[in-house]
């Protein structure tokens, strides 16, 4: 179980983190979504004890993470696979890990073994390993401990088509052992196909949170046109919400009245389709173009 109460950070004038609340608990798979700069990593660092918040609290079985006794056995945490001894080899690596947290060298080969890393990469430098490959001993060394709470932040980073299948399976079968996920990536597809529930945050705050399922079915309806700008003031003028997005417009309508607020001012449409079959993507899209760098842009 992870409970989020409150959590805030701020660097000076700048919030980063902003009372964010939230759980995830066992047996299930958190994706924790948003922009790059939305607030991700800071949060999952104070999470796990790296970052002090400025105020509220994180709790990780029950405790925040700092007062866990031997917290590599109960919690497995990767936030940046790069940051591996260079000079060592992958197995090194693990085994350093496994002295700190008091686990067996057999344990090391088991880790080994169950992120797909054969016996002569892990003899291999880091240094010489492909950035998936350091994903792969990051992973490793998550699950050195046997866990029961793992903590990701763009963990299928540099995998291979073959790699996200199968860090796919790995965490879906961690969770339905009774383990706890929370899971940052930008693989917005794969996230959907593993993901029990869903935490998006733009700009430090919550944008939407609920399970899959509910926030793909109220994803309003996605629409383009041969002249989006003059539908949306259309829209707009009707009281409808409408949101823009990359590929055209999400409205929060049925798809009927969209279409007959179209056909009634001669707006070609392109594209109308309901939001239950637009995928993760448009409804992230919607939800955070406000808050994304192309929004500020635009």
């Amino acid at each position: 179980m992870i409970t989020v109460e409150n959590l805030t950070k701020r660097y000076g004038g700048f919030t980063a983190v902003d009372d964010i609340s939230f759980e995830v608990r066992p047996g299930s798979v958190v994706g924790f979504l948003g922009p790059n700069g939305a607030g991700k990593s800071t949060a999952m660092r104070m999470m796990t004890g790296l970052t002090p918040p400025t105020s509220g609290r994180a709790t990780i079985l029950g405790q925040p993470y700092r007062d866990l006794h031997n917290p590599g056995r109960q919690v497995g945490v990767m936030l940046d696979a790069s940051a591996q001894h260079p000079g060592r080899t992958g197995r090194e690596v693990l085994r350093v890990a496994a002295v700190s947290i008091g686990v067996t060298k057999a344990r090391v080969e088991e880790a080994l073994a169950l992120v797909g890393l054969t016996d002569e990469e892990a003899g291999r430098r880091v240094r010489n390993y492909s950035l998936g490959m350091r994903q792969r001993l990051g992973i490793a060394a998550a699950l050195l401990g046997e866990p029961q709470v793992l903590v990701l932040d763009e963990p299928a980073n540099g995998l291979d088509p073959q790699g996200i299948h199968w860090m796919r399976g790995l965490l879906r079968r961690f969770a339905d052992g009774g383990g706890t996920v929370l899971l940052s990536s930008h693989l917005l597809h794969e996230v959907q196909i593993v993901a029990d529930d869903l935490v998006m945050i733009g700009r430090g705050r919550i944008v939407a949170m609920g399970s899959k399922e509910e926030l793909l079915s109220r994803g309003g309806t996605a629409v383009s046109s041969t002249d989006d700008g003059r539908l949306a003031q259309l829209l707009q003028a009707a009281d409808v919400p409408v949101t823009r997005t990359g590929s055209g417009l999400v409205v929060e309508a049925e798809p009927r009245v969209v279409g007959e607020i179209a056909a009634r001012e001669s707006v070609v449409l392109l594209e109308l389709r309901s939001g239950g079959s637009e995928g993760l993507e448009e409804m992230f899209l919607g939800l955070t173009a406000a808050t994304s760098r192309e929004g500020d842009a635009a």
